[in-house]
Order: structure tokens, then sequence, then C-alpha cells
């Protein structure tokens, strides 16, 4: 097995970067380069699952965004960031959002997938992996859902076994975001059955390619092809693929918000933005004379509100390097209702007449309260968590 000890590697490709002397300093350049590089067509491009055109076009677009430091701000500066703090980290989404700029392709792989390769990833990972990440030469999903180990993790069944200097993987992943457009996986597999079930568990980095692994994507109902299932069948991987300790890929699986931690941001940013365009629509005016329209309006902006509120109170915990404790559970709750609500609302105002984005995010909205942990998922860590009540009985 490759030596597993947690390190940090230089990007012998990352340039040295412009350092700000202030957050507004570095809200101002973003701005600037924003409006000098973006195009109405790249802001549109971004607009539901990618195609073969749009995919290249955004593809192009990370190119431009990594080269000049804007793919990855909170990553370090020797892997290609610009080593952004919290206050920093923000300023890029509001800046992001307001400009309706796409991020990059890798949106799994830059917040998540990364951060575990710089704690956990050898010398060799690192510099084979981070820079065609952040570029976004090569895509990247993440293995963790099976069709019965949704949100519990714990439960996953897909296995890997050790096989002389390979591991041969069988099993299934579901609600692999763009996993059939994937080079690579973060693969979370069961290499110890043995043991309680979170100690068993193991992570490999999966070139898709590999015989015996086939995708298949699946439509949602938005007509879209954004998911794909994965379906392994005595696929054989280098034992080098193995990320982090053996059956340690749970504390890997953990290893999350290192760095994009002002991600929660970009929830509040996108209902602000969606309220801000359905107030815009022509229709809306004639609607809004209504007061229980009045009403509902009122509701969501509040509903927005109090989740900026929630988001600053986390970020102050940062600040602080106090723990954010069940912050992202309340966040994603909050967001779920207000995306739901948001998107009945504009039905209702614009009526059948509705433009294809409105009908578009009304069906897109059903799945927001099950995407990144379902409610109720979310409901249990704050109730256990949050407020201290009974773990809920646990049925094997």
């Amino acid at each position: 097995m490759p030596d597993q000890a947690p390190r940090s590697t230089p990007d012998p490709h990352a340039p040295s970067r412009e350092q700000f002397a202030s957050v507004d300093e570095f809200r101002s350049s973003l701005r600037s380069w924003l409006s000098a590089e973006l195009t109405p067509e790249l802001s549109e491009s971004a607009h539901g699952a990618p195609d073969a055109a749009s995919l290249e076009l955004q593809r192009e677009w990370n190119h431009r965004l990594a080269d000049a430091g804007w793919a990855a701000p909170a990553w370090p500066v020797e892997h290609g960031g610009r080593g952004a703090g919290i206050e920093e980290q923000l300023a890029y989404m509001e800046e992001m959002s307001a400009a309706s700029a796409p991020g990059p392709l890798n949106v799994i792989g830059v917040s998540n997938i990364a951060p575990a390769i710089m704690a956990y990833g050898t010398g060799e990972q690192q510099r084979r992996f981070l820079h065609p990440m952040l570029r976004g030469d090569e895509i990247w999903s993440q293995g963790m859902s099976e069709p019965d180990a949704g949100s519990d993790l714990a439960s996953l069944r897909t296995t890997a076994v050790a096989d002389g200097d390979e591991f041969v993987i069988n099993g299934q992943k579901t609600w692999n975001s763009l996993g059939h457009l994937a080079d690579w996986c973060q693969l979370y597999v069961r290499t110890d059955p043995s043991v309680p079930d979170h100690k068993g568990i193991s992570c490999l980095l999966v070139d898709l390619r590999t015989a015996g692994i086939e995708a298949r994507p699946l439509q949602t109902i938005t007509g879209e092809q954004s998911f794909s299932e994965l379906f392994f069948t005595d696929a054989r991987v280098p034992a080098s693929s193995l990320l982090g300790p053996l059956h340690g890929g749970w504390k890997v699986a953990m290893t999350t918000l290192s760095f994009e931690r002002a991600g929660v941001a970009r929830l509040h940013l996108g209902l602000s933005r969606k309220l801000d365009h359905l107030l815009a629509e022509p229709a809306a005016a004639t609607a809004l004379r209504d007061t229980k329209f009045r009403d509902r309006v009122s509701a969501v902006y509040a509903d927005i509100a109090c989740m900026r509120w929630m988001a600053n109170r986390s970020f102050a915990r940062m600040r602080n390097n106090e723990p954010t404790g069940v912050d992202g559970s309340l966040a994603k709750l909050a967001w779920g209702r207000a995306e739901q609500r948001l998107a009945s609302l504009a039905l209702d105002m614009l009526g059948v007449g509705a433009s294809g984005q409105w009908a578009y995010n009304m069906a897109a909205a059903c799945q927001t309260t099950i995407a990144g942990g379902t409610t109720e998922i979310n409901l249990n860590i704050v109730a256990e968590l949050g407020l201290g009540l009974p773990r809920e009985p646990r049925i094997r």
C-alpha cells in the first residue's frame, strides 16, 4: 500500500498570486475581471445540466478561471488558489452570484474532494489530481449514495477486496452528479465487513474508464441527465488508488468544509437572485396588486433574510475558531423550504404563461429537500446534536 501520511505537496504548475491588502480590494479585482471576461453566453451555459456544447464552453471558462486564480480562491496558493479567508470567500460568492458567473466544472471536486486529497493524499496523488481538477480538464464525481444507503453512508455495501497490488470492486452507486461525464470518482467502499459499519470503509480514487465500470445516466423530472448510476463488476484498480488509511474512509468522508467554508452563502444568494428575477417579470406587477401575493412575497423575503442571518452567524463562529455545530443542517432545511415556496409562488403569480425558466424551477425545486441530505436526516441531526434529544433507534 502507498504511504498515506497526510501531507501537502506544492503544485509545480501553480503560479504566484497577487495578494490583496483588503477584502474590498479582493472584491474589486474580481468584479473587474468578471466585467471584462464574462459573456451572456457563458452565464446562460450554466443553467441546467451540461450538454456536449455547453460542457466545452464551461471547460474553456474553467481554464480562464483557473489561470486567473478565480477557480478556487479558498485553495492554498501552492495548489493554485489564493488562500482566501472567510471574508474573502464570502465576497467571492457574492460577486459570482451577482454577475451570474458559472463556477468551476468540478463543484463537488473543488469543495469536497480536493480538501480530502490535500489532507490525506500522497504527494504523488496531489501532483496527479489537483491541477487537472482545478482547470476542469478532468471531471470528478463522488461515489457515496447507493440504492439502500442514501444519506446513511455507514450502510454502504459496495465492496473492495484487496488482491495483491489491486482492489477488486463490486457494487452499485447512484445519484452521482455528472457521473456519466466524469473521468474520475472519489469512491467509498467497504473493505472490512467484520467491524462496525463506519469502521470498515475505505476511500478510493477510481478511473471511471476502468474495465468493469458502467455509468448509466439518470433522467430527472426536469428531463435532464445530471446524475448517473455507477455499476462495478470485478473492476480492478491499483492499490495506489487508496486515499487515506485502509479502513479509514469514514474520517476521509468527514473532511469537508476545509476550504470553501463560505459555500453556505450560495444558498441565500441564489434565492435572492431568483426572487429579484421573479419580481422583474411583467406579470408580477399585476399579481402584486393582490394582498395575498404581497404577503407571500414578504414571507419568502423573510425566509431569505433569516438564511442570511444564519450564514453570518456561522461566519462569525468560523472567524472566532468556534464550532459551527448544526448550522449546516439548519441552512439546508431553510433552503429547501424556501426554494419550494418560491417555486410555488412564481407559478401562482405568473400563471400557465410562465416562462420556461419558472416551469423548470417548479420541477427542479422538488429535489431541494432531498439533495445533500434529506430533510428527515437533517431534522435528526438538529434534534440529536443541536437540541440534545435522544437518538433515533437504529434497526438492523
